[in-house]
């Protein structure tokens, strides 16, 4: 279950999977997709089921069939390392989806922007859209407010007893938020909420507001 929210009069789905949807915009966002992490550990003889490679492609696919996005733009962490075996499934996963596709630039993107090119994906330093600011790493910059990543952002949560949770979460500050990481094996950073803060954690294929 999505949850919205609504900022300088634009209407934002936030996704279970991580993702948001910008209504206005028809613009699909995905911040730290991580491709390839999985392919990379298993070189190096990780015990990583070869099935994960393909979850987040599967979960990319179910967005547009769900939004039906004219753009999408990934936030940054595209890619987790150098090219390998998997750039061919991304190759195809662009090959069938419809909408543009545009890349802001992350430090864990390092494979050649010529190879992106030939797929027609624009690459950016960052984004500027009326009062919206898109960028990998969060920024501050007045007049505009930042949708952003990196963080890998996460809440430890306190049930009956002694029970903690740590989830994943959009965190919302008054000009920014910060996305989840989409992709699977990314890990997570616990970050402490002001009171002021407004926290949408992802629990059970759910986005709610805590």
């Amino acid at each position: 279950m999505s949850h919205k929210i609504h900022v300088h009069k634009q209407t934002f789905t936030l996704d279970p999977t991580g993702a948001i949807f910008w209504e206005e915009k028809s613009c699909l966002l995905l911040s730290d997709v991580h491709l390839g992490k999985v392919s990379h550990f298993r070189k190096f003889g990780a015990a990583v089921p070869k099935h994960a490679i393909h979850k987040n492609y599967l979960l990319m696919d179910k967005l547009v069939e769900t939004y039906q996005p004219f753009e999408i733009c990934f936030l940054g962490d595209l890619f987790h390392s150098s090219l390998n075996r998997e750039w061919v499934l991304f190759e195809n996963w662009v090959a069938r989806t419809p909408a543009k596709i545009i890349l802001i630039t992350g430090n864990h993107d390092i494979i050649a922007p010529e190879k992106f090119e030939s797929l027609q994906i624009e690459q950016l330093e960052e984004c500027v859209t009326e009062e919206f600011l898109l960028t990998h790493h969060p920024e501050e910059r007045e007049g505009f407010f930042n949708l952003c990543g990196h963080i890998h952002p996460a809440v430890r949560l306190q049930g009956f007893g002694r029970q903690r949770l740590k989830l994943p979460c959009f965190f919302k500050t008054e000009n920014q938020m910060i996305l989840p990481a989409f992709g699977e094996f990314t890990g997570n950073h616990v970050l402490n909420p002001k009171e002021s803060d407004e926290i949408f954690v992802i629990a059970e294929q759910q986005v709610i507001q805590v």
